[in-house]
């Protein structure tokens, strides 16, 4: 017993000696969550395009049937002259569509929540995470409130479950592992 109190004292002095550092630490890693986690826009899942691309899958599986019946294949292991088939449907995004809106538009603040988009695309987020731990990283003991948000009008669609690639949501999930956050960035400071 007395071994888990003082373990838990060391803990306890641990955190609270350097509780800006484990906040900031445990804030970049919950926007990275929410980042990471955020889905991008895939043309091949919307609904528009449901009938294309079961016909694109249906000439890929055809075209995998060919490729294992060795009479079908050249010397160089690829289907001969005229066994391929070489059809497919369009998949329709719009002139110019990009996706990764939706994940450019995770911001930061301090105090006061931000009420507008960003206009930013990152598809992969790395530099929504960037910018975020850069505001994140001028957080004092004197900041009173941090928000994370996105302004999207779709936001609260998708954390709802909108999307097949984010079917839980993103924040949700975030929230359940900040525990965790706070766990791993105590053990990672210095004794």
């Amino acid at each position: 017993m007395s071994t888990f109190t003082l373990d838990f004292e060391e803990f306890a002095k641990k955190a609270v000696g350097n509780a800006v550092v484990v906040f900031q630490k445990v804030a970049i890693d919950a926007l990275s969550s929410c980042v990471k986690r955020s889905p991008v826009g895939n043309p091949e899942l919307w609904a528009a395009n449901a009938h294309a691309t079961q016909y694109n899958n249906a000439v890929d599986s055809e075209n995998t049937r060919l490729r294992a019946d060795p009479a079908n294949l050249n010397k160089g292991g690829r289907l001969k002259a005229g066994r391929k088939i070489k059809d497919s449907m369009p998949i329709v995004a719009g002139a110019g569509y990009v996706g990764g809106q939706f994940r450019g538009n995770w911001q930061v603040a301090f105090e006061v929540a931000p009420t507008s988009e960003t206009g930013v695309i990152d598809g992969n987020g790395s530099a929504t995470i960037a910018a975020g731990a850069a505001v994140i990283q001028a957080f004092t003991s004197s900041v009173g409130s941090i928000w994370l948000m996105n302004n999207v009008p779709y936001a609260q669609r998708l954390e709802d479950g909108h999307s097949t690639q984010a079917p839980n949501g993103m924040v949700r999930l975030t929230v359940v592992e900040i525990q965790q956050y706070i766990n791993q960035a105590v053990r990672e400071l210095p004794d």
